[in-house]
């Protein structure tokens, strides 16, 4: 699902936020499996839009993350993966932003981790 944002300005704040949430997000990720018993490969598929996901493997067990909806739940405020987004509006999480409208990396990167942190805390006992 693409989201739908209020205004023009939203959709700005999200150009700007949503690159480096992703290239965060990445760099996250590899350090969360280094760390882990998981091992990780991405897949790419095109159709109808680009989508990018995390194939996660231990053993017998396995686990695909959407990446796309990963940096959603990072740039947007009380975003649910999966969730319906074409019928509601998504706000943006300007606490990810200083006043200056530079990107805040502290913010950028605890929230990133958080949000890791509480996916790699459920994923299936291994």
């Amino acid at each position: 699902m693409i989201p739908r944002f209020a205004d023009t300005l939203a959709w700005q704040q999200a150009e700007l936020l949503m690159q480096p949430a992703f290239i965060r997000l990445v760099d996250n990720l590899r350090k969360q499996l280094d760390a882990s018993a998981w091992k990780g490969t991405y897949e790419e598929v095109q159709d109808p839009h680009p989508q990018y996901y995390l194939c996660l493997q231990h053993r017998d067990q396995s686990v695909t993350l959407d990446l796309w909806q990963l940096c959603y739940q990072i740039c947007f405020c009380d975003y649910i993966p999966g969730a319906s987004t074409e019928k509601q509006l998504v706000q943006i999480d300007t606490t990810l932003i200083h006043k200056t409208g530079d990107i805040d990396w502290e913010q950028l990167d605890a929230k990133t981790q958080q949000i890791l942190h509480q996916i790699f805390a459920n994923l299936p006992i291994v």
